[in-house]
């Protein structure tokens, strides 16, 4: 059975848990090679994973926020950067959707892509501005020319670029105050990617640099003009979270079992009879069980709500992805205090997931704007 075959979120939970299963096997060896899981990215396409956010009336699934955030975190259990990495493709697919922000017949061309096996993300960090949603303007600059544009610049952090068919780039409209996203496709001449990614956690996301020099593009591929920092509420990136929380969860697996097979000889059973170590259990128990509540309640909260609704909808938003992914690093920090110095070892998948827990600190919304949007809302409200 394939995704596009299963009827229900069970069926489709029990095909990602047997594929997750599959990607935790690998994930050491991608992650000690620092290279890039093309594998597992390539099953989640064959299998039809990757159309699940795209709309009925185009031939997709159209999942909820909820189902999504379900599945991303259990591919997390097996891989947190397979996650991280198709997390974007899906949730932009489905904003997309969601907005209508592009004309129907672009959308509707790359989401026949799409079924065939395309995947997009969108190319929005740079060095000079930071974050995007911190509201710097790009440095990426788009030039009109008489039958279209020409785009140069260079793009960071552009997760899942080895396997990208599309590009959403961010620019600034040369000689005006216009900025806006321009598609870009892989096949274009002046398209490089510059292998750049060495960072020591989420090292298989492939977040290298996009690298686009007098780049032709048509008058069609200026999909959107927005104002740096103001893209709107957006419910998709709940994804983020989804993954770190699926990265928390590997990590107490692997503590219990660890704890209900290792016996030193100095105790009769196992550790998972000592009370200070089902203490960390249980504290591990209830973190989880607090981050998931949080977010799956706004992601059912996003899924029922109006437009309306949904546009007051960012400090909850923003406060699902601080509170699970803080949560996350503590979970993972007391499974590696359960497994002792073993952990540390290169061998042992905590320390994979230490490393790569933290990452979702550096993802957006970042804690301290999330704080000054609860205190805006706070203030407002008395």
């Amino acid at each position: 059975m394939k995704f596009l075959e299963a009827s229900t979120l069970e069926e489709k939970i029990k095909l990602i848990n047997e594929m997750s299963e599959k990607f935790l096997a690998r994930a050491g060896k991608v992650d000690e090679e620092g290279s890039f899981p093309y594998e597992n990215i390539q099953e989640l396409i064959d299998s039809g994973y990757t159309q699940l956010t795209v709309p009925k009336e185009y031939g997709g699934e159209g999942i909820s926020l909820y189902e999504l955030v379900r599945l991303q975190e259990q591919i997390a259990v097996g891989d947190g950067a397979t996650a991280l990495s198709i997390g974007w493709h899906m949730g932009i697919i489905k904003n997309l959707a969601e907005k209508m922000l592009w004309k129907e017949e672009v959308f509707k061309r790359v989401l026949e892509d799409v079924k065939k096996g395309a995947l997009l993300n969108g190319a929005a960090s740079e060095p000079q501005t930071g974050s995007p949603t911190r509201g710097g303007r790009p440095t990426t600059t788009a030039e009109k020319r008489k039958n279209g544009w020409t785009i140069n610049g260079r793009k960071t952090f552009t997760t899942l670029s080895p396997m990208l068919d599309y590009f959403i780039v961010s620019a600034s409209v040369k000689d005006s105050d216009e900025t806006g996203n321009f598609l870009v496709h892989r096949s274009l001449a002046g398209v490089e990617i510059e292998e750049t990614w060495d960072s020591i956690a989420m090292k298989g996301t492939g977040s290298h640099d996009l690298v686009l020099t007098d780049v032709m593009l048509s008058e069609d591929d200026y999909v959107e003009r927005f104002v740096p920092g103001h893209k709107g509420v957006n419910g998709w990136l709940l994804h983020i979270p989804a993954c770190y929380l699926g990265i928390a969860v590997a990590a107490q697996k692997y503590a219990i079992q660890f704890a209900k097979s290792y016996s030193p000889n100095s105790i009769a059973g196992t550790i998972a009879d000592i009370p200070t170590v089902q203490q960390r259990i249980g504290q591990m128990e209830l973190l989880l069980m607090e981050a998931k509540h949080f977010l799956y309640s706004v992601a059912k909260q996003w899924d029922a709500a109006t437009d309306e609704e949904k546009a007051k909808l960012n400090p909850e938003l923003s406060a699902a992805k601080l509170i699970v992914t803080n949560k996350a690093i503590e979970v993972v920090d007391l499974a590696m205090r359960i497994v002792g110095a073993r952990s540390l070892s290169l061998q042992n998948p905590l320390q994979r997931y230490y490393r790569d827990v933290r990452a979702g600190l550096h993802n957006p919304p970042m804690d301290d704007m999330t704080i000054q949007i609860l205190a805006r809302k706070a203030i407002e409200a008395n």
